[in-house]
């Protein structure tokens, strides 16, 4: 868990929400949505996983996955659940969890917005602002949430629970 109460983003997400719909909207607004747009979004994420600035597919994942395990220890040592056990069955706590786990990537996904963004103006030479938020989710969000909640459980067996049961 971070720092900040999760009840409330502080303002770095809050800033990358902002930033994020806004390109998201700047980005329907300029292109649309069809189902050419979401060739190319699932196309240009596929190919750009190699070649110039190709570095963010290690980069973001690999960061996320540190916040994750540290959070994850943290849910261990004050008996929480597992989180993504909790975030796949308790809809109520969904969304505290949902904010916390802003809170913890917002760096991640703001870098990875802005990479997105050097990448389209460098090498494709024009600007898809709506992808740059779908590739910065999708390398820095999404690792967060699959690894958090293993996290926690391998921690409880490394401290002695040999079931690695959920609380």
């Amino acid at each position: 868990m971070s720092g900040a109460p999760p009840e409330h983003f502080g303002l770095l997400p809050r800033l990358v929400i902002v930033f994020a719909i806004a390109l998201t909207l700047t980005g329907v607004v300029l292109y649309g949505v069809s189902g050419e747009v979401i060739e190319r979004v699932w196309y240009q994420l596929v190919a750009r996983s190699d070649g110039p600035m190709s570095f963010r597919f290690v980069l973001q994942p690999t960061m996320a996955a540190i916040a994750a395990i540290h959070d994850g220890v943290k849910d261990e040592r004050t008996a929480h659940r597992s989180y993504f056990w909790t975030f796949a069955v308790n809809r109520r706590e969904r969304a505290l969890m949902m904010r916390e786990a802003l809170t913890a990537t917002a760096r991640i996904i703001l870098l990875g917005i802005v990479i997105d963004l050097a990448y389209q103006l460098l090498v494709l030479k024009r600007l898809y602002p709506a992808e740059a938020p779908i590739i910065a989710l999708f390398l820095g969000l999404a690792p967060y949430l699959l690894i958090r909640g293993p996290a926690t459980i391998i921690a409880r067996r490394w401290r002695g629970d040999p079931s690695g049961e959920v609380r």
